[in-house]
C-alpha cells in the first residue's frame, strides 16, 4: 500500500436552516448525480447528524477539486439557500494546496498539509 501523492480532499460542514432539512435532503442526490461523472473525483458522499450536513469528498489533485467546484456551482448556490456553510477544511499535499489558495480563498478554509499515510485500493 502507498499513498497517492496528489490526493486533495475538501470537508465542508453545513447547518440546515430551521425547517429546511427535508429540502436539503432532496437536493443531496442531485449533487451526487452531478458529481458522479467527474473523472478526477475519488469519493463524494454526505452524512447527517441532526441538522448538520457533512460532505466527504476527495479528488486527484487540485485540478479535480477545481473542476468539481465549477461543475456544482449552481447546485451549491441552491444548497446555501437552505443551509449555512459553517466550516471548510481542505487537506492535501502542500504543492496542491498552493494551487487552491487563490481560487478557494473566499471560503476561508482551514488548510491541512499532508504529512504521511497509506491508501488501500478497493
Amino acid at each position: 500500500m502507498s499513498h497517492a501523492a496528489n490526493i486533495v480532499s475538501i470537508h465542508p460542514y453545513f447547518k440546515a436552516k430551521p425547517g429546511k432539512l427535508a429540502e436539503v435532503k432532496t437536493l443531496l442526490p442531485q449533487l451526487v448525480a452531478k458529481t458522479a461523472p467527474e473523472k478526477l473525483m475519488l469519493q463524494y458522499d454526505f452524512t447527517i447528524h441532526g441538522d448538520e450536513i457533512f460532505c466527504r469528498e476527495s479528488y486527484l489533485g487540485a485540478e479535480g477539486l477545481l473542476v468539481h467546484s465549477e461543475s456544482i456551482s449552481a447546485l451549491l448556490g441552491q444548497l446555501l439557500q437552505l443551509a449555512d456553510l459553517t466550516r471548510v477544511e481542505v487537506h492535501g499535499p502542500a504543492a496542491e494546496l498552493e494551487k487552491l489558495k487563490g481560487p478557494m480563498a473566499g471560503l476561508k478554509p482551514a488548510w491541512f498539509v499532508y504529512e504521511c499515510g497509506v491508501i488501500r485500493a478497493v
